[in-house]
C-alpha cells in the first residue's frame, strides 16, 4: 500500500544533496521519500527495534535503484530531548507526529532548534485539534496508554512554542481528511476492535483511495482539509541571524 505522507516535500524544498533529519521516524514513511529525493536523510528515532526495519528498507531501496546514486540513508537510535549531533548539522527537519507524544515537547523543540543551520527549514506536524478533540471524547483507549497522545495542540499554541524555540512559522496545511472519519469510527466501536465491520469498510476505502487516487476524492479532500484534515503541517525557518526574545 502506498505510504501516506502528511509533509508535502515539494513546498518543503527538499533537494538532492541536503543533509535531511527524520526526527521521530517511527516506521520511516517519510524518510524513505526523502530518500528517493536524493537526501542525506537520517532517520532519528527511540525505537530500535523499528528502525531496525527502516535500515532493512534503506538497504532493499539502494538494491533497487529506488534513490540516486551517490545519495546516503542511516537510522540512529537516540533520545529526542537530548540528541547526539552537533549544533546546527541539519539543512532541513522533518518532526511528523512526535510532538504530541513528549511530555516535554518544548525541549525537543529547543533540540530541533539546535541541530538545524541557520536559514535552514523545517516542518512539524501534529494531529489537528478538532478531529482529535473528537477522538479523545470518543474513546480513552485511543490516547491514554503508553507511548499515547499527552495534549492537543491548537494552532497558536503550537506555532507558538516553535517561535519561541527560534523558529518562524511560514505557513501551514492541513491533510487527510478523509481519514478522520476512519479514526472516529475506530474510537467510537474501540480502537482494539479490529473485527467492526464499518471502520473495516471504511479502511477498505481509504486503500482503495490510496492506490487510485481518482479526482473525486482528491478534490474533495482538498474542500475538507482546512475543516476536518486529521493532521496539520507547520512549515518554518530558522533566521540565519537570531532574534533576541523578551
Amino acid at each position: 500500500m502506498a505510504a501516506v505522507l502528511t509533509v508535502n516535500f515539494d513546498e518543503l524544498g527538499v533537494r538532492p544533496g541536503q543533509r535531511v533529519l527524520d526526527m521521530g521516524a517511527g516506521a520511516g514513511r517519510h524518510a524513505f521519500e526523502l530518500y528517493r529525493r536524493g537526501a542525506e536523510v537520517v532517520a532519528f528515532d527511540q525505537d530500535a527495534g523499528e528502525l531496525e526495519n527502516v535500515a532493512t528498507m534503506f538497504a532493499a531501496m539502494e538494491h533497487e535503484g529506488e534513490a540516486p546514486a551517490g545519495t546516503s540513508a542511516t537510522t540512529v537510535a537516540g533520545d529526542a530531548l537530548q540528541m547526539p549531533f552537533p549544533d546546527e548539522h541539519f539543512d532541513m527537519v522533518v518532526a511528523s507526529e512526535i510532538m504530541e507524544h513528549l511530555p516535554e515537547d518544548e525541549k525537543a523543540m529547543h533540540e530541533l532548534v539546535r541541530v538545524l543551520k541557520p536559514g535552514g527549514r523545517a516542518v512539524v506536524t501534529v494531529p489537528s485539534w478538532f478531529p482529535e478533540r473528537v477522538c479523545w471524547a470518543l474513546s480513552d483507549t485511543y490516547h491514554a496508554n503508553e507511548g499515547g497522545h499527552v495534549r492537543i495542540y491548537t494552532i497558536d499554541e503550537l506555532e507558538g512554542k516553535l517561535g519561541n524555540a527560534g523558529l518562524v512559522p511560514v505557513f501551514r496545511r492541513h491533510a487527510h481528511a478523509l481519514h478522520s472519519p476512519y479514526w472516529w469510527l475506530k474510537c467510537a466501536v474501540g480502537p482494539e476492535n479490529n473485527d467492526h465491520p464499518l471502520p473495516q469498510a471504511y479502511h477498505r476505502l481509504l486503500v482503495w483511495d490510496m492506490m487510485s487516487r481518482p479526482w473525486i476524492t482528491r478534490f474533495a479532500e482538498e474542500l475538507l482539509d482546512p475543516v476536518i484534515g486529521k493532521s496539520v503541517a507547520v512549515y518554518l525557518s530558522k533566521p540565519k541571524v537570531a532574534v533576541p526574545r523578551a
